[in-house]
This record gives C-alpha cells, structure tokens and sequence, in this order.
C-alpha cells in the first residue's frame, strides 16, 4: 500500500503526460489506478477499508495537479515563441513586399524602353524596306533600258550568257523578256518597231527552246525538270503552252480508236420488264469509266508533282477528255444502248438505259471532282519586284482557271445528255412510256367492263373514251404532242379502246375472265410502283426548276390511269349492274366489296401523292396548288360517284325488305290455330327480313368502318323503321296475334341492335313499346299509352294502330269516354285525318342525334372516311 504522498509505478506509469495524449477515457484512467487496490482489498478478510484508495486518489490527485501546471507553463512558452516568430515573418514579409515592387518597377520601366526601341526599329525597317525597294525598281528599271539598248542594237550576248546559268539564271531570263515584252509595246521611240520585233523573236524562240526541254524532259521521265520547264514558263507567259504540249502528247489522247465493246445481252432480257427492278450496271461502261478513273488519277499525281498551277491544268486536262476522248466514246457507247432499246421498241428500255447511262456518268464525274486541288502556286519570287504596276500586271493570267474544275465536268456532262433531255423529249416519252405500261396492263379489264356493259347505256367508261380519244386529237390538231394527249393516245391505242371495226373484231377474238374485271390493291400497287419508278428518273435526268411541272404532268398520267381508267371504270359498273339488277331477286352485297378494294386503292394512291409527289412541287408554289387544285377535283369526283353507288345499293335493299314484309299474310297476327300459331317462332317475313338485314350488317362491318358505316347502317335502319311504322297500321291484330308480332318485333329489335348505332335503339324500342299496345288489357289501354317512349306521341296519332286491335270496337268507347273527359274530344273528320297521318313524320322528336343523309356520306374509309382524310397544304 502507498504511504504518504508516494504512489506505486504502475500507478506512476498512468500519470505521465503522454498518457493523456490522443484518445482518453475517465473510465478506463480510475480502473486502471484502482486495480491494484482492488484486488487487495478482495483479498482482506476483514471489513473494507477506504483509506488506501484514499491516499492513493489524493496521491494522484496532486501530481495529475502539478503535471497541469508543468503543460499550462509548457503552453505559455511556446504561445510566447510563436508570437515572436509571427512577428519576424511579417517583418520579413514586408520587405520582401517592397523588394518586388521595385523588381516590378524596374521590369515596367524596362519594358517601356524596350517598346520605345521596338517602334524606332520598326519605323527604321520601313524607311529600308521603301529603300531597298526603290532601290530594286530603279535596279530593275536600269537592267530593262540596259536589255532594252542592248535589243535595240541587236546584242543578246549578256542574255545569252545568263541563260547557261542554270535553272535560276533560265528563270531570270524569263522575268525579263516578259517584262521586256510590256516595255516594248509601250515605247514610241524611233527604231522602236524593230526593237519590238527583236523582243519577240528571241521570246518565241526562248518559249521553243524551253517547249523542247519540257519535251525532253517528259520523255526522260524527268519531273524535276518538267517542274522547272513548266515554272519558268508559267513566269514567262502563264505556261499555257507548256499544259498544251503536255496534255496533247499525253497518250490517252493519240490513237483513242476505241473498238465497239459487246453490250451485256443479260441486261436486255428483262430491261422492259416493269416489275423487274432496273439495271444498275453495264459491262461496256463500266470498263470505260474505270479506264478513265485510272488514268486520271494517274495524272493528278503527275499533275500536282510538275505544274506550278494544277487547277489550271487539271482543268484544261478533264476538258479534253471530255470533249475529245470521254465525250466521244461515251455518246458512241450511248448510241450503241440507245439504239439496242430502241429495237426493242420499249420507251422504257430506253429510259432506263438513259438512266443507267446517267448514274453512272455522275458518279465518274463525282470521282472526278475530287481531283480539284487548292489554287494555283505563285509565281517565283524574282516575280515579286515589278518595279511597277504595268510591269506587275504581266501574262500569268491566263493560267487561273476561269472556271472551276467542278462547274466545267457539270457543264460537259449536261453536254452530254441534251439530245435526249432538251425541250420536252423526256417528259414526253416518259409520259407514252408509263401510257403503255398501264394500257397494256388494263387492258384486259377494260375490254372486260367493256364487253359486260356493251348493252348498257352511255356510261362513264364510255364518257371515258370518248374524253381520251378527243385529248389524243389535240396532236394533229395543235401540231404539237401534249403531256395528255400522249398518255391518252397510248391508253387508247394499247387498252383496245379504239372504236375502228377491224379492233373490234380482233379485241372480240379474245376471251375476257371474271378475274379480269376483279378491282385489286395489289394492281394498284404495281401502277404506282412503276410510277414512282418514273419519278425517280423524272428527278434525276430533269433540270431542277422543270421538277415540279414534270412531277405535276406525270401525276395527271396516274390520275388518267389510276383515278379514270380503273377505279371510276370499276365504280360506273358496279352503278350499272345494281340499275340492272332485277328489283324482285335479293340484290348482291358484292359492291361493298368492291367499294372497299376502292377505298384501299383511294388512299393508297393518296398517301402517295401527299408523300412523294407534293414534296417534289414545293419549290414552286403556283404548280403546287395546281397539283392540290387537280388532286381534289379527282378524289371528290370519285366520291360523288362512290356516294351514288352506296344510295343505289341502299334503295335496292331497302325495296328488297319492302318486298318481304308485302309477304306479309292478312291473318298472321290473328291466326284461328292457336296451337299451330305458336308452334312458330317468327313469321316468314320476320325471319326473311331479320337474315336480310344481319346479311347486310355483316357485309358493312366488313367493309366499312368509321363514319361511313354508322351512317349506311343508320340510313337502313331508319328506313327500315319507317317500313315497319306503315306496316303495323295494315294488319288487324288479335290478343293470341299480339304475341307473335310481339316476337317478329322482338326479332327485329335485337337484329338492329347488333348495328351497335345508338340513335336506333330509341326507335325501335318505341317499335317494341307500339307492339305491345296489342297485349294489354282494354281498362289500362289508356295509362299504358301515356307512358315510356308512347307518351310522348300525340295519342290521335296511335289510333291508326290502335284500331288493328280485334276487341278494338269494345275498347273504343271507353278510350273515347276517357278522352273527352280529359278535354280531348275533336270532330271526326280530324280524327280521322290525324290518325291516318304518318307516325314516322313526328319521329325527329324521339331522334337526339343530329340527322344524318346518306347522300352526304364519303368513301368507305380504313379506319376514316377517304374524305376526311384528305388533306392538302
């Protein structure tokens, strides 16, 4: 145990400062102290005794108390040295301060001499700079009046001797004779005539001398040289001599006699084949364009190593293979293809070989074109000190490029083509080119439309040749072919049209298919197909501002095809088989179909005029409204006419259910056999009717939709009740009869629900509510017409009905006591006249829906009608 004041080491060991140092727990500093202790005071048998822990707490208390004061005065120490330390820093720093100040003074100060120099310098170097060039002109000047003395007394000996310098004494000369040339023809001296004529002497027998080392030189293959020739003549006159000499000895252009190359048979097999894509390739052209893609790139490496200017001869190159070598062999090649489609007597072989001549003409020009290289070098240095602007103003002009390389290829292309594209050639032979293929191809269904209705009166299909034969007139008549009457001559001549005896008799050899007059989509595709086939070429081989009049003028050849001859045909046969067909046989819902396979076509053709056609007149605003202007008087024709076919097909069902309910026995709703009478489910007009009608609602439902289906389905059952309103006015009715037209109503009501059109729900539920007046007793007749859909009815006008009830002359009285005590009485007359009115003239008031006229209905539309689909910027 400690005595006094003195601790054990282990307790010793916890009271150092650096115990305290980093993490310190109080906890853990008492436990480890009083362990010790601890242990001890277990191991006493006798009481615990608080006195060592005591003394041992008092113990650390005070050294922890003096370890306190020896780091508080540590702390005030070193407080104290770092004050001091601060104090020096700053001071150091502030003279450190006002030490850059003075470097940064001094550098400024400096600097601003240093300017001050520079701008002397700079004012020197101007002052020698004009100096040394007045000093070069006047040099210059003296030399020319020397060399121009020296002319005059026919002395070229110095000349002489600075042309066998070498290469830069040959540019020197160069200089000087073109500066010479200007200076002679500007002298008016005496003898200056014969100085001049000196002058040129020895420049054209300089530029010989320097023709001939180019020449030498070429042959060598030396290109060092060639580049030292063709610098020194560019300096001399523009070096347009030095080109020629190359370009003309250049070996694509002597001996070009080019045999006639085999033309791809292959390729003609299926050229006039419309549904055979076009070709992309020939043979024979393609082995001549790829020998001059090899060859010119060839050159434009020779080029571009030799010539100080290759633009310049880049240029002056490509002209002459287009204008003596390409130019000639292509337009060979291309009357060798030409006359081969020709033979085939195709307009299409021929624009497609056209077109494949063309695509492949504009890809070696675009291959060409990236032979065009940045513009021409300057001239040598010794070119830069004319002494003055007459001077400066020499010969190298004519060695810029007038134009580019890019605008010249164009122009020799363009060139190249104008025999075939001038004028309207093009667009006059596309035109009989797209009348042909869609004459030949419907062909055999007009001749089937044609020998179907021969017995019919005048029709549209006969309104239709008569409009083609008189556009085709317009050629002999004007003297010049027209865009219609080109197409129209064709449409007449190859879809057996004509109205000549001996085509009449060679047509009528031929037999015609039931097939041949079905209207398809996959026909219409097929046209527009090849029409968009012709677009292409149209946009391709026609000048930008003829698109979109050459657009417009080959939409009018489809429309003539697409919209006359086939859709508006099938349309006017359809209108003559339902004037034709017998009004007392079920009439045929074929037309629906047919009218749908119209509808497909309509937007079809449509969805391609907006997208493809529409986009190519843009740049020209005039024949866009006139393409819209046409477009919409086209479809709106065929909508007149599709409306017209769709009100005929109406009429015929709807007289077809007038003449199942005149079936209509007198005592079928008052039968004598009771047992057999209910032995019936429906009456045979009922059940006639009722599969009439689902037939008629399947057919619509499949093919038609949207608006167009409500209103068809709406406009027959509407007439249909309006059918049904006069026919329970006809037959007496009695109590056992009332449940069996409470069934054939029934029957009828459920049938016209499945139309799925809201507005004939209320009407025929009123049909319902009207049938069962024939069912109720005689005392509650008069409360039960005063309620649901009959309570809105003027009851005058249910006598008519009432009337058919068989216990009717009982039941009057009542009813009429009834109504005069209600204030109702009337006179006979107009009771009469009130009940025998026409219930289906007050029904507007049951309609909540807005009426809706089968004559203002548009095509059959997927899923929207045709018209409000059409739409036109």
């Amino acid at each position: 145990m400690p005595s006094g004041k003195s601790l054990e080491p282990s307790v010793e060991d916890h009271l150092r400062p650096e115990v305290f140092q980093g993490k310190f727990d109080v906890k853990d500093f008492v436990g480890s102290i009083s362990e010790k202790l601890i242990s001890q005071s277990k191991a006493d048998p006798g009481p615990f005794d608080p006195k060592p822990f005591i003394r041992t707490f008092e113990a650390a208390v005070d050294r922890l108390i003096a370890v306190r004061k020896d780091v508080q005065a540590k702390t005030e120490q070193m407080e104290k040295n770092v004050r001091i330390t601060e104090r020096e820093y700053s001071k150091k720093m502030a003279e450190l301060n006002r030490g850059f100040e003075a470097v940064s003074q001094s550098f400024s100060g400096m600097e601003s001499k240093m300017n001050e120099v520079g701008r002397t310098a700079i004012r020197i170097g101007e002052q020698l700079e004009s100096v040394h060039q007045q000093r070069q002109r006047a040099q210059a000047a003296y030399d020319l009046i020397d060399y121009y003395y020296q002319f005059s007394r026919d002395d070229t000996s110095r000349l002489d001797v600075l042309r066998k310098e070498g290469k830069e004494g040959r540019r020197q000369v160069a200089v000087l004779l073109r500066r010479l040339g200007t200076v002679a023809k500007e002298v008016d001296l005496p003898q200056a005539d014969k100085t001049r004529e000196n002058i040129d002497r020895y420049c054209e027998k300089f530029e010989k001398d320097m023709l001939h080392l180019f020449d030498r030189a070429y042959r060598k293959g030396d290109p060092k040289m060639m580049h030292h020739c063709a610098q020194t003549l560019l300096d001399f006159n523009g070096g347009a001599s030095c080109v020629q000499v190359y370009v003309n000895q250049h070996d694509f252009f002597i001996n070009r006699a080019r045999e006639n190359a085999d033309i791809d048979d292959s390729l003609w097999q299926d050229l006039p084949d419309p549904d055979v894509s076009p070709p992309i390739t020939e043979s024979g052209l393609r082995e001549l364009f790829q020998e001059i893609r090899t060859t010119v790139g060839q050159e434009a490496q020779i080029v571009q190593a030799v010539f100080p200017n290759p633009p310049f001869v880049m240029q002056v190159f490509l002209q002459r293979v287009f204008a003596q070598s390409v130019g000639r062999l292509i337009q060979q090649h291309m009357e060798q293809l030409v006359t081969r489609a020709s033979t085939l007597n195709s307009n299409l072989a021929f624009l497609r070989i056209l077109q494949l001549i063309h695509q492949q003409t504009s890809l070696l020009v675009d291959d060409l074109k990236s032979y065009e290289v940045s513009s021409m070098t300057p001239r040598s240095p010794s070119d830069l000190t004319d002494f003055n602007l007459t001077l400066s103003g020499g010969s190298a002009g004519s060695a810029g490029t007038a134009t580019s390389v890019t605008t010249m290829l164009e122009n020799a292309m363009e060139e190249l083509f104008v025999p075939y594209t001038e004028g309207t050639r093009y667009l006059e032979r596309e035109s009989k080119s797209l009348g042909e293929l869609y004459a030949s191809f419907l062909s055999p269904f007009t001749r089937y439309h044609e020998r179907t209705h021969k017995g019919a009166k005048a029709s549209m299909f006969d309104r239709m040749v008569n409009q083609l034969n008189a556009a085709a007139t317009t050629t002999s008549t004007s003297g010049s072919s027209t865009t219609s009457a080109q197409a129209a001559a064709a449409i007449i001549r190859f879809g057996g049209l004509g109205s000549t005896v001996a085509a009449a008799q060679e047509k009528a050899e031929e037999p015609v298919r039931e097939e041949d007059g079905y209207v398809s989509v996959e026909v219409a595709e097929r046209m527009l197909k090849w029409h968009a086939e012709a677009i292409g070429r149209c946009v391709e081989l026609s000048a930008s501002n003829d698109v979109p009049k050459h657009t417009f003028a080959l939409s009018r050849v489809l429309a003539a095809a697409v919209g006359g001859a086939y859709v508006e045909t099938a349309i006017e046969s359809v209108q003559a088989r339902l004037e034709a067909a017998d009004t007392k046989s079920e009439p045929s819902l074929q037309p629906l179909t047919i009218l749908r396979e119209i509808d497909l076509i309509c937007h079809l053709w449509q969805h391609y005029v907006n997208m493809a056609l529409l986009p190519l007149a843009s740049t020209s605003v005039t024949v866009r409204r006139e393409m819209v202007v046409f477009n919409n008087q086209t479809v709106s024709r065929i909508e007149g006419a599709t409306n017209n076919v769709m009100q005929r097909l109406a009429d015929a069902i709807i007289n077809w259910l007038v003449l199942q309910l005149s079936k209509q026995k007198r005592n079928d709703f008052k039968p004598k056999n009771d047992d057999l009478s209910f032995a019936r489910v429906n009456t045979e007009p009922c059940v006639a009717c009722c599969e009439t009608l689902e037939r008629v609602r399947d057919a619509a439902k499949a093919n038609l939709s949207g608006k167009n289906l409500e209103v068809f389905l709406t406009e027959i059952g509407i007439a249909f009740h309006s059918l049904l309103l006069d026919h329970l006015r006809r037959f007496p009715v009695s109590a056992t009869g009332g449940l069996m037209l409470a069934k054939d109503l029934k029957s009828y009501q459920d049938t016209i629900g499945t139309f799925s059109i809201p507005s004939l729900h209320e009407r025929f539920e009123f049909i319902r509510q009207l049938g069962n007046v024939f069912l109720v007793r005689p005392d509650i007749l008069k409360s039960y017409i005063t309620e649901g859909y009959l309570g809105r009815i003027d009851a005058t006008l249910l006598r008519p009905y009432l009337a058919q009830r068989s216990d009717w002359g009982q039941a009057e009285k009542g009813f009429n006591d009834s109504t005069e005590d209600g204030g109702m009485a009337e006179s006979k007359g107009l009771r009469d006249r009130l009940g025998m009115g026409r219930l289906s003239m007050i029904m507007k008031d049951l309609e909540p829906l807005r009426d809706m006229s089968l004559r203002d209905m548009n095509l059959p539309a997927l899923p929207t009608s045709l018209g409000a689909n059409l739409r036109f910027g």
